[in-house]
């Protein structure tokens, strides 16, 4: 048998642990067609279904699942043979793994500090994956969002994750919130991997009865804020990462209760790493440019 693609064993990887042939197809730039399109002939060299696929779902199948778990593991050692090489023979970029909003809003815009202390140190910068709640095998360091523990790894807490109700203030001038009882006649956007913060939210003001006009659900929280930003609905968004955006007049708080998650924003890196020069450098920055913008 003739070996399957890189390409589409690849594909594969990302569309089984989404276990979605869209979200695949946005993550690699391409068409959800041409995702299936290369599982099916992927499917057809190895002779046995990896997905099971209805109408309105889809799943790894048993085969599916046992190849997913090992070539995981062949594509972490691929990388780290990869940047190895890149380390003995050429120019070495700390990767670095971040949720996307937290990109957006706090690592991006004070980013070219880093770059005038540390201009020799080259970064690669990701975003996408499992919405920051896990370190990523094929990074450096990670930004994640939780509790811990994390065995093996060494963890240094940024600042901690409570969620404020937001939206853009022209749709408060439209539709006015007075009292908690008043967000039943708006539209609540629902971050997907965090369905049940609303909930919480409520519970936590003394809201007995949440039932909104419509529900909205997005898949990550830089959507959510722009949805919000939009006049689409109310969204519930880290309070200190979307300080700048209440600052500047583009959202505005709906009201002043957090909802306060016992998750911290918290940096991941991995024992043996951590004293590599230019991973300390970044992660020193990292830990004290949080510390500042928390104190301010």
């Amino acid at each position: 048998m003739r070996t399957p693609s890189l390409k589409a064993i690849k594909t594969f990887q990302i569309a089984a642990k989404h276990t979605s042939f869209a979200v695949a197809a946005d993550e690699l730039c391409i068409t959800p067609s041409a995702v299936s399109h290369q599982i099916k002939t992927l499917e057809t060299q190895l002779g046995l279904p990896l997905f099971s696929r209805t109408a309105r779902a889809l799943a790894l199948t048993d085969a599916g699942a046992r190849y997913l778990e090992q070539i995981d593991d062949l594509f972490v050692r691929l990388e780290s043979v990869t940047e190895q090489l890149r380390a003995r023979f050429g120019r070495v970029s700390v990767r670095l793994h971040v949720p996307a909003y937290f990109a957006s809003e706090m690592l991006l815009p004070r980013l070219s500090e880093f770059s005038k202390l540390h201009d020799a140190v080259d970064l690669r910068i990701d975003t996408s994956g499992t919405h920051g709640r896990e370190h990523a095998a094929e990074a450096d360091i990670s930004i994640v969002v939780g509790a811990g523990p994390w065995p093996g790894l060494v963890a240094h807490p940024l600042f901690a994750q409570s969620l404020v109700p937001a939206c853009a203030p022209e749709l408060l001038a439209e539709k006015p919130v007075r009292r908690h009882e008043d967000l039943n006649a708006h539209t609540l956007l629902v971050h997907e991997a965090r369905r049940d913060d609303w909930d919480r939210w409520a519970a936590a003001v003394g809201l007995k009865k949440l039932n909104p006009a419509q529900i909205v659900r997005i898949d990550s929280m830089s959507a959510a804020t722009r949805a919000a930003e939009k006049k689409i609905g109310i969204a519930l968004l880290p309070a200190e990462l979307s300080r700048r955006k209440f600052a500047t007049g583009r959202l505005a708080r709906v009201f002043d209760d957090e909802l306060v998650t016992q998750e911290d924003y918290t940096l991941l890196v991995r024992s043996e790493d951590e004293n590599r020069e230019d991973i300390r450098a970044l992660c020193e920055w990292l830990v004290g440019s949080c510390r500042t913008v928390e104190e301010n």
